[in-house]
């Protein structure tokens, strides 16, 4: 088991929790090992079929348990969205009485079905694929570039296995059971769009062109990457936009949630990754371990991109409180004077600009006038927690 770095802080904490996550990133194996004093699993058809037709028996379950009773997890609870009020009602009873440890794998099933959030009473957080620092020793930046980091596919030695680990998340996954959730009507436009989207991922997305592209309507395409941002599998980083918006390009980057699943879907080689795509990769990487920290790990922090209308670029602006940081991804050895137009662009543009940094795979740290060339894991080593 691989020990999440989130994972302290829910042990800390006595309010109760929603993890939100998408599939197979081990909600399930984290909520557990806190040690509920009663589980109960909604992905079970028996068990969901009987809270699907009474969900007030988790009242009288609990009510009728005894005092050694105190911590409740409940897995998938999306699929039961009305056990959501019962756990108000023990809540607001008996507000010291039970701890809530609840999983969920589409924040789209509970706002469709009109799902009691339990604002002021619970808290949310996100769970998303390891991070570097959660692998360890055992991480090689090839192997993450090729299969990316969900827990299954560094629980697995083999390589062939790792693939078909991939290849049946994006075909059964992705593909099927997000259309058998009657969230999308016209498969074929989905399937369109998912192809699309995933030889996007990483770069900026105009939603027109997505439309062009998959040969759908603007409303159908907003609505499908709706629906793959709120199952947890997309993200967008936004615009930096500064003072000066006019001269700015303002739509986000979008990226697959790992980049296993992203070559899974695209159908590339799973044993490695493809020379004339590692530039890509390892800002996608990048791009993932930054995203991965906001919010629960890093509150104060928030991520964007930043490109001009000129064409000058920076792979990630990171805001932390009142300051800056450009970052810059290279997958090269050397950083030259050259490469860095783009952080000094946005140094003229904000005087927040604390950082500049190119992250590259160079062996020893390094100044090119203001800029610091920090080697990967040196970086990563950085970020908290």
């Amino acid at each position: 088991m691989f020990e999440r770095l989130i994972r302290s802080r829910l042990e800390q904490a006595r309010h109760s929790v929603l993890l939100l996550g998408p599939r197979q990133v081990g909600k399930s194996t984290l909520l557990t090992s806190l040690a509920p004093d009663l589980a109960i699993n909604l992905a079970e058809p028996a068990t969901h079929r009987r809270f699907l037709a009474r969900p007030e028996q988790l009242s009288e379950i609990l009510l009728g348990a005894g005092d050694g009773v105190r911590t409740i997890l409940i897995d998938e609870v999306q699929k039961v969205p009305a056990l959501l009020d019962a756990i108000q009602v023990l809540h607001d009873g008996a507000p010291k009485r039970f701890r809530f440890l609840l999983s969920g794998s589409s924040a789209r099933k509970l706002k469709r079905g009109q799902a009691n959030l339990l604002p002021g009473r619970i808290v949310v957080h996100a769970l998303h694929p390891l991070v570097e620092r959660e692998i360890g020793d055992a991480f090689r930046l090839d192997r993450a570039l090729a299969h990316g980091t969900l827990p299954a596919t560094w629980s697995d030695d083999e390589d062939l296995d790792r693939a078909e680990l991939l290849r049946s998340y994006a075909d059964i996954y992705l593909r099927e059971e997000v259309q058998a959730e009657a969230l999308v009507r016209d498969l074929g436009g989905y399937a369109r769009l998912l192809d699309f989207v995933s030889a996007a991922s990483g770069t900026i997305v105009n939603v027109n062109a997505l439309c062009r592209a998959a040969e759908i309507q603007h409303e159908t395409a907003r609505r499908y990457l709706e629906i793959l941002e709120d199952t947890l599998v997309l993200f967008r980083v936004s615009a930096w936009s500064g003072s000066d918006r006019a001269s700015l390009v303002a739509h986000p980057k979008i990226y697959l949630f790992d980049i296993g699943v992203r070559n899974a879907l695209l159908r590339r080689p799973l044993d490695r990754p493809l020379e004339d795509e590692r530039g890509l990769l390892l800002e996608h990487f990048i791009g993932q371990e930054l995203h991965r920290r906001t919010g629960t790990l890093w509150p104060e922090a928030r991520l964007f991109h930043y490109r001009t209308k000129h064409g000058a670029e920076v792979d990630f602006v990171l805001e932390v409180g009142r300051e800056l940081w450009g970052i810059e991804v290279k997958a090269t050895r050397t950083v030259v004077p050259a490469m860095l137009s783009g952080l000094s662009s946005l140094a003229d543009r904000t005087k927040r600009l604390r950082r500049q940094i190119v992250v590259a795979l160079t062996e020893h740290r390094a100044k090119v006038g203001g800029v610091e060339v920090i080697p990967l894991r040196e970086f990563l080593a950085e970020l908290p927690p």
